[in-house]
This record gives C-alpha cells, structure tokens and sequence, in this order.
C-alpha cells in the first residue's frame, strides 16, 4: 500500500506546486506592464534576465547543475534564448496597451500551435479531432481579439507570436531536456538572454526604435523589473518542481488556473475586467485546451504498457 500512497501524495504536492506556479505567473505580467510606464518592453525583457539569473544561480550552484553545462549545445541554448526573448519583448508590448488577462488568454492558444507544430517537425501523431480543437481554440482566439484589435492594431496580434515563439521554444525545451538537468537549462536561458537584449538595447538606441530602446530607470521602475525577475524565477521553479512530483498530463490542465489569477490581479491593479464577448472567447480557448488534452492523454492511454512501465503507475 505504500507505493499508491506515496504517488497520491507525490501528484498531490505537484497540483498544489503547480498552482501556487499559475497563481505566482501573471505577477511576472502586472509587474511588465507597470514597468512599461518608463521603460521599453525590451529593457524590461533584459531586466528579468538579469535578475531570474541571479535568482537562479544559487540552485545552480547548489545542485551543482552546472556540471551539466554542454557547451557542444551552446548554439542551441542560443536558439532557444533568442526565441524566448523575442516572446518576451512582443508580450510585454502587448502588455502597455492591452489588459493583462486579454493578453494571456490570446496567448493560450500556445498548445494549440504547439500541438500543431509537433505533428509537423516531430512527426507526433495528431488526429482530427485535435485538428478541429485547434480551429476552435483559433476561433476563440479571434473573439479575444477582435474587440482589441479595433482599439489598439495590430499590437493585439502580438500575444499570437508570442504563443508561437513559445511553442518553438518548448519544442527545443522538449529536445534537450533529456540531455541537461533543468535549473542548468533555465540559468543558460538567463545567461543568452543578457547579451542578446544588449544587442538589440544597442540597435534600439542607434537607429531611435522606441520599444528596443534603453533607458535609465528610476527607483520604481527599477524595483518592479527586478519584481519581473524574482517572480519569473519564482514561478520557474515552482512548475519545474511540480513536474518532478506529478506526470505533466495531470498538471496540464492547472496551467489554465493562469488565467483565473491573471484576471483577479488584473482587475485588482488595473481595473480591468473581460466583456461578455472576451469571457465567450477566453471559454471556447480554455475549452478547446484542455479537450486537446484530454485527447492526447487518451491517446497515450491506448498505447500498450510494458511491464516496466506497469510497475511506476499508480492504480
């Protein structure tokens, strides 16, 4: 009886782990967009690499992720913190001008682009009716969008490229990770991630770009973008401990709490509050996730189970 107790509480503490994550995530987003009152979206995106390094550094050390370091993967974890940091900067744009949980709602059609984009270059096996969820969690999408799309352009577009910079990214994250430990593949993130925001800080200021420029913070904008970083780091390592506890086909769906949180912090900061239409919207999108979810994990469910594997799942 020992091993299913333990697994209950192992999923157990991965659910509460991956909450709290959600819960702590959209504070990475209220602290962007209070910073973008002074600073760029690209001096802010520099900001939270510098300080979810420094955050990180110490678990480096500590766990000694360093040893795993392959400097062979060099070009990859460049990659992948160019990606990244291109997300970053389109998000925090969006943030200036957008409510916060409009934009992370639109940004939720990133499994949806993952899904699809995992059928085309990892040659994952992806059946209609997935195929059909993605449409619908694009149609949801698209109500998100319209009503903002009307007051701001097509800044409002921007969390769309964001998901599908992240969905890349993840697609990296999903290669590697077999390869390096994760606290060393998050700190390598943070360490590309400085001197590539340095070169485009540099363009911004020698070809006059406002939302690459630099700019001297003040003691505000400088204390909630080193809160970007704290809570970047904070929420990081909240999510790479839940997946440590439970399988990321529990915690997947919990990962949609993020917008839950992101609209309470949302309307409590800003004052902003979805319409009718944007919860319509937001609804068919959470919808249309965790069906693709669910989907993939009865899938997987179909596949034959060697003993093995028999002996490391709960009953």
């Amino acid at each position: 009886m020992s091993r299913p107790i333990a697994h209950t509480a192992s999923i157990t503490t991965g659910l509460g782990l991956m909450i709290l994550a959600m819960l702590v995530a959209p504070l990475i987003d209220v602290f962007s967009k209070l910073a973008t009152t002074t600073a760029s979206p690209t001096m802010i995106t520099a900001a939270r690499f510098v300080f979810q390094g420094l955050c990180m550094l110490p678990f480096v050390l500590w766990a000694g992720s360093w040893r795993s370091f392959s400097w062979r993967m060099s070009f990859y974890h460049a990659i992948r913190a160019g990606v990244i940091t291109i997300s970053m900067v389109c998000f925090v744009a969006t943030l200036a001008v957008m409510p916060v949980a409009d934009a992370i709602a639109i940004f939720f059609v990133e499994p949806i682009i993952l899904t699809i984009l995992s059928s085309i270059f990892l040659k994952e096996t992806v059946g209609w009716r997935r195929y059909t969820a993605c449409g619908v969690g694009f149609i949801g999408a698209m109500i998100v969008i319209r009503p903002s799309f009307q007051e701001i352009g097509y800044v409002a577009l921007l969390p769309v490229v964001t998901a599908f910079c992240v969905a890349i990214f993840a697609m990296m994250t999903r290669a590697l990770a077999h390869r390096e430990e994760p606290f060393a593949m998050q700190f390598q993130m943070a360490l590309w991630g400085i001197p590539i925001c340095a070169v485009l800080l540099f363009v911004g200021d020698a070809a006059d770009i406002g939302f690459l420029a630099p700019s001297l913070p003040g003691i505000t904008t400088f204390m909630w973008m080193a809160g970007v970083g704290v809570f970047a780091a904070l929420s990081g390592l909240l999510s790479v401990y839940a997946y440590r506890a439970a399988p990321a086909s529990v915690l997947a769906p919990i990962q949609y709490f993020e917008i839950v949180s992101a609209t309470l912090f949302g309307w409590l900061v800003f004052g902003d509050f979805p319409d009718p239409i944007k919860w319509l919207g937001i609804s068919i999108i959470i919808g249309s996730g965790l069906y693709i979810i669910w989907r993939e994990r009865r899938v997987a469910s179909i596949r034959p189970v060697t003993t093995s594997e028999t002996t490391s799942v709960a009953p």
